[in-house]
């Protein structure tokens, strides 16, 4: 037709507003900005009616109370972090209610303390990230999850009574460059205790597991 012009179309590709991360029933979300007084009664009450039927009645009341108080005690923990998202197993295999792994989402925006130049390439920008809590002989890699570059740590941090830890921990960081803006990070941390040694069966299949979890993490868009 006269006058009808033609060219190429550019896709353009929605804003990130989000994640997915693919969790099993036996893990449930506590966000941490809004809604986490309402996560916390539904979680608990839902343990709550998994309690034996014939529990006897002066040993209920304790239970609930230090169940309560452990699960608040994670939360606040992980609320001081200034995070967006605490994940936990409130549903382990065998029925019992542990608090003995957690995935910990937030978000960091790239500091001013952080050297930059022209020339910074990406990973060793997020290396210089995860190097900021002084964190010694870790094991670094990258790669990719979901088209955005992601560099996974992985350490143990030993007992700190003081800080509420009474047992060493295995721990797995990926930090995760969000697309499209090159300031802001996203970071998933998984922390287990295993069976009581961060570096038993248990520690390692729950490691093998997390890095399935991240190798399936999606951005939501739009």
């Amino acid at each position: 037709m006269p006058g009808e012009q033609t060219g190429p179309i550019e896709e353009t590709v929605p804003p990130v507003t989000g994640y997915r991360m693919l969790l099993p029933d036996q893990w449930a979300q506590v966000p941490l900005r809004q809604g986490t007084e309402e996560a916390i009664r539904r979680i608990l009450d839902d343990a709550y009616t998994r309690m034996p039927k014939d529990a006897p009645p002066d040993r209920i009341g304790p239970y609930k109370r230090e169940l309560e108080r452990r699960f608040r005690g994670a939360v606040a923990q992980a609320q001081r972090t200034k995070a967006l998202d605490l994940y936990l197993p409130v549903k382990p295999m065998g029925g019992n209610f542990s608090l003995g792994a957690s995935i910990l989402v937030s978000e960091t925006p790239l500091p001013r303390r952080v050297e930059t130049t022209d020339r910074t390439e990406p990973t060793d920008l997020a290396v210089q990230l995860l190097s900021r809590d002084g964190v010694e002989g870790a094991d670094l890699s990258s790669g990719e999850i979901d088209g955005a570059l992601a560099v996974r740590r992985e350490h143990v941090a030993e007992a700190n009574p003081g800080e509420g830890a009474e047992l060493a921990s295995r721990r797995v960081e990926y930090i995760v460059s969000v697309p499209d803006d090159p300031d802001r990070w996203f970071v998933a941390a998984f922390s287990t205790i295993g069976s009581g040694h961060p570096r038993d069966e248990l520690s390692e299949a729950l490691v093998e597991w997390f890095d399935a979890v991240m190798a399936n993490f999606r951005w939501r868009r739009g």
